[in-house]
């Protein structure tokens, strides 16, 4: 074999590395694969199939444009790159923080643990898990359904002042089922019971017929960015034994994503809400309705 067959494979290396600086940019942005990805600058070399040097070389200017953090850890995304995630409204961080919670609910009660946000008057659904049961729902992530129909869209929409919730609908509601509520006005005296109790929202066969719901706001610094609620089939105490199961893993996220919000302020009082504090009796009274109706 001559001295320039040796030298074909190496050639070819050569060619096969991207020509532009955008290219090799971009692998090695898109080697990490979330928002909280820490990697080494071997780990970067490897995931990108450069030279370690090309790699070195390239993540020192990134840094410097704020592309790319450097730490004693190693390297994660930056302020730019992150704000370029953000163009989905902080979903994605949101959807990372109440995962593990809406497993743990999943897993607790055997029901359907959704997470949703407010879109126009829609209730959008960023996860959802549920197992078999998850069958017999017509959600789906990305899915949409009326808010006023949905204890997660409810819990959202009481949120809001009266005025915003006049702006998102006309005054006769499209109903999805007999039980949905099909007035504003009707709608407005649920979101006051909601307010009155302390943001817990529910619906009985408003979106699903057969199928019961809870749910409570992910709240941010300026009131609800999201809702955690947990579905199932209608049947008596099961909202009761599982209201305060919601309650503790919307406030749970909360206190993950803004933890400045637990913290009280010198000389006030800390509005949380343990979770032990809802008690029987307590629910039976936040859970008090109208000739037994939710509505």
């Amino acid at each position: 074999m001559s001295e320039s067959d040796h030298a074909k494979p190496a050639e070819s290396a050569k060619r096969e590395l991207p020509a532009s600086m955008v290219e090799r940019m971009t692998l090695i942005l898109d080697a990490f694969d979330d928002r909280s990805s820490r990697l080494t600058l071997e780990e970067v070399a490897c995931r990108t199939r450069l030279p370690r040097s090309t790699v070195h070389r390239i993540l020192d200017q990134m840094v410097r444009l704020d592309w790319i953090d450097h730490a004693s850890f190693g390297y994660c995304l930056g302020r730019r790159a992150k704000a370029m995630t953000e163009g989905d409204n902080g979903h994605i961080r949101i959807r990372e923080a109440a995962a593990p919670l809406l497993y743990e609910l999943h897993m607790t009660t055997g029901m359907v643990a959704h997470l949703a946000v407010l879109d126009g008057g829609d209730c959008v659904y960023l996860d959802k898990i549920g197992g078999q049961l998850a069958a017999a729902l017509p959600s789906r992530v990305g899915g949409r359904v009326p808010a006023y129909a949905s204890a997660c869209g409810k819990a959202l929409l009481a949120g809001l002042e009266p005025e915003q919730v006049d702006d998102l609908y006309d005054e006769r509601l499209a109903r999805r089922t007999d039980r949905t509520i099909h007035d504003l006005s009707t709608l407005h005296l649920e979101l006051n019971r909601i307010r009155s109790r302390r943001g817990l929202a529910f619906e009985t066969g408003e979106s699903a017929v057969g199928m019961a719901c809870v749910g409570a706001a992910i709240r941010g610094p300026e009131g609800p960015i999201a809702s955690i609620s947990l579905c199932g089939p209608t049947r008596a105490g099961l909202l009761e034994r599982t209201a305060p199961l919601v309650a503790a893993a919307a406030r749970d996220v909360s206190r993950a994503l803004y933890p400045e919000l637990s913290v009280p302020r010198r000389g006030t009082r800390t509005a949380r809400v343990p979770a032990e504090s809802w008690s029987s009796h307590a629910m039976e009274r936040l859970l008090a309705t109208q000739s037994g109706e939710w509505i």
